[in-house]
């Protein structure tokens, strides 16, 4: 072949390569690139090698398996969890910040979060899905990811007060009154998230003067103190007592197996909380990964879906997330102007001064 043949025979070759790619889109101009939702936007989480993970929660067992089998429905992982009250749970991360036995911290009040954070016990993590969560509920250190959010309430058992004739309580003075004697029950506030945030909830409310005498009181009215939070609800539910001091979903959740339980809000001021999940430091290095999906999970549209579809009455903190018929929501009651932080950092010596002054005083 002559060279002028061959010089021509590439130009040819070159001519179609360049239509050829062209064809494809090789010519085609990029987009510009989609900003994230918010700054602190993380890579999605992929699966790591391992097909476990391990969970402190202090979800109720009944409704937590609901979510880990889900999970595990459509990931393949497998969650192997614990359940504790929030304060045990908070408790037993510290006593293992040496040598973490679990790898995540699921459910409970971001009071026992923002104490973890202060105590050096999580590792910060924020999911992508967050952005879609109002900014009122998000951890400014970016360590805790907010999942629900619920209200104090007074869940009543409706026949035993059909049967007495009575009125539910509507303020925190009527459980004061003494028709109520020995029928009001809650968690000890060292042991359950729940009953702390009464606790604090009545500390902001009437201030250190008066919280101790008032308390004093309805210990009076008290049935007994119990050591989660939910067990108080369940009590009502059964008729071993009259009214729970709980968070509103968990005093409906006995409603969705036909419970006879009524839901009334103080009319002075109630409290509320944000349940979060965590990573916890120095968790086990095979599940971090693992870790980082299920909360990318939890905080999603179709996680937080579960709420509604398991009949949890828990309020989504992702907008974009169905709400359960018959859900209580904080814009329908009158909350505090609730201080998470204050409440975190005053846990220990409000617990102690609780466990002396009412738990093991002498009632009247």
């Amino acid at each position: 072949m002559k060279k002028s043949t061959k010089r021509l025979f590439a130009l040819l070759m070159a001519a179609v390569m360049l239509l050829a790619l062209t064809a494809c889109g090789g010519g085609k101009k990029e987009e510009p690139a989609k900003e994230p939702q918010k700054e602190t936007q993380e890579p999605a989480a992929q699966p790591s090698g391992s097909k476990e993970l391990t969970v402190y929660t202090a979800f109720p067992e009944a409704e937590v398996i609901y979510y880990f089998n889900k999970f595990e429905e459509e990931t393949g992982i497998k969650i192997n969890y614990i359940r504790l009250s929030a304060g045990e749970m908070l408790t037993r991360v510290e006593a293992e910040k040496d040598n973490p036995q679990a790898t995540l911290m699921f459910g409970g009040s971001t009071d026992n979060y923002i104490a973890a954070v202060d105590k050096g016990l999580l590792e910060p993590y924020q999911s992508p899905e967050l952005s879609n969560t109002p900014d009122s509920y998000l951890d400014p250190t970016g360590t805790w990811n907010p999942i629900y959010v619920g209200c104090i309430a007074f869940a009543c058992n409706k026949d035993w007060f059909a049967d007495k004739g009575l009125d539910y309580p509507a303020s925190w003075e009527d459980l004061l009154k003494p028709e109520f004697k020995g029928e009001v029950i809650m968690a000890h506030p060292a042991t359950s998230g729940t009953a702390y945030t009464v606790l604090s909830t009545l500390v902001q409310l009437k201030g250190d003067d008066q919280v101790w005498d008032y308390l004093g009181k309805l210990n009076n009215n008290m049935s007994q103190y119990t050591k989660s939070g939910s067990a108080a609800p369940n009590a009502v539910a059964m008729g071993e007592a009259a009214i729970a001091l709980t968070f509103s979903h968990d005093g409906l959740q006995p409603t969705a197996e036909g419970y006879p339980i009524a839901l009334s809000f103080p009319s002075d001021g109630t409290g509320y909380e944000v349940g979060a999940t965590a990573l916890i430091k120095g968790g086990k290095a095979e599940e971090q990964e693992n870790a980082k999906l299920f909360i990318d999970w939890i905080c999603s549209e179709k996680g937080q879906g579960c709420y509604a579809e398991n009949n949890s009455f828990r309020v989504p903190t992702n907008t974009k997330a169905p709400v359960a018929d018959g859900l209580v929501t904080l814009d329908q009651v009158e909350v505090i102007d609730y201080d998470a932080v204050w409440a975190a950092s005053v846990k220990k010596d409000y617990c102690e001064q609780f466990e002396a002054k009412i738990a093991s005083a002498p009632k009247e």
